[in-house]
């Protein structure tokens, strides 16, 4: 299990596989005036670029690599310019199940970039290439570090550091989404609060969900339920500080149809404080809430 490993900080030897499984979408209906292969060629090149990049010196067997999804929605191109959106989704599994939990799905709507058809897209970690690599391996490194904080407690910092390094190279390149003052849903915030503690509760939400939570479920299904209703209670303390969190939006946009999901069947628990917690630290989600019974 990945739980073992997260204690080997960038252990060195041979790997067996790349940390992530990512297949990588490009939708690129929108465009009608260019030669569609282009966009079939950057499709087949990042996912080759994703899931062949050694992200880091830590051993990943095949069976633990991340699973994950990156869909780009092209809205427009010109020569070798594009403008798109991109949603990045994780999961993991579930102990002893196979049940695969959402971890991380979040839509970046400033990614606009420069590609050549057939150039090689290759990371460096010290110095700033491109716009798509830079968005591409930023987002590689969130996954991970998302991934590793639902298996040990913090346990995504050494994964965000690799992150926030490659946004503030990324920042001379000018493009929307790395500096402060491009909105509060962006890159540059999304980064800046997973390192921050004040919202350190949302990283301590997402180990207790998962490692005490969904992990234990195919063994205690009413105490995994319990342990997820304390999850929420601990994601709530950010509420009290900063009401509109990107961080707690992060989290329902992942979560909110697995809670809904698991407090509406199995064995049941007292789940009026849960409710009362999510309509009010969540109310977009009030409608999902309320399909939640007693």
């Amino acid at each position: 299990m990945r739980k073992i490993l997260l204690f080997l900080l960038f252990a060195v030897g041979s790997v067996q596989a790349q940390e992530l499984r990512c297949t990588v979408k490009i939708n690129y209906d929108r465009i009608t005036n260019a030669n569609t292969q282009i966009f079939k060629t950057l499709e087949r090149s990042l996912n080759e670029f994703v899931n062949k990049t050694r992200w880091t010196n830590q051993a990943f067997a095949e069976n633990e690599r991340i699973e994950s999804t990156m869909f780009i929605n092209v809205s427009g191109y010109s020569s070798d310019q594009f403008s798109a959106t991109i949603q990045v989704q994780s999961s993991r599994p579930g102990y002893n199940s196979m049940y695969s939990s959402p971890v991380f799905n979040f839509n970046d709507k400033d990614f606009n970039f420069r590609y050549i058809e057939f150039e090689n897209l290759i990371f460096n970690p010290n110095s700033y290439d491109s716009n798509l690599v830079s968005v591409i391996a930023f987002y590689s490194y969130i996954i991970m570090g998302m991934d590793a904080d639902t298996f040990s407690p913090k346990g995504g910092t050494q994964y965000y550091e690799l992150a926030q390094n490659v946004a503030i190279l990324a920042q001379q390149g000018g493009s929307k989404g790395w500096n402060q003052a491009d909105g509060n849903v962006s890159r540059y915030f999304l980064i800046t609060d997973l390192m921050s503690n004040t919202f350190a509760p949302y990283r301590d939400a997402l180990y207790q969900y998962h490692s005490t939570g969904i992990d234990l479920m195919s063994e205690d299904l009413k105490r995994g339920k319990e342990n997820i209703k304390n999850s929420v209670k601990t994601l709530a303390q950010i509420y009290d500080i900063r009401p509109n969190a990107l961080l707690t939006r992060v989290f329902f946009d992942a979560k909110s149809d697995e809670i809904v999901s698991i407090y509406t069947g199995g064995p049941s628990i007292a789940i009026a404080d849960l409710v009362e917690n999510l309509n009010r630290i969540s109310p977009l989600n009030s409608s999902k809430w309320g399909k939640i019974r007693f």
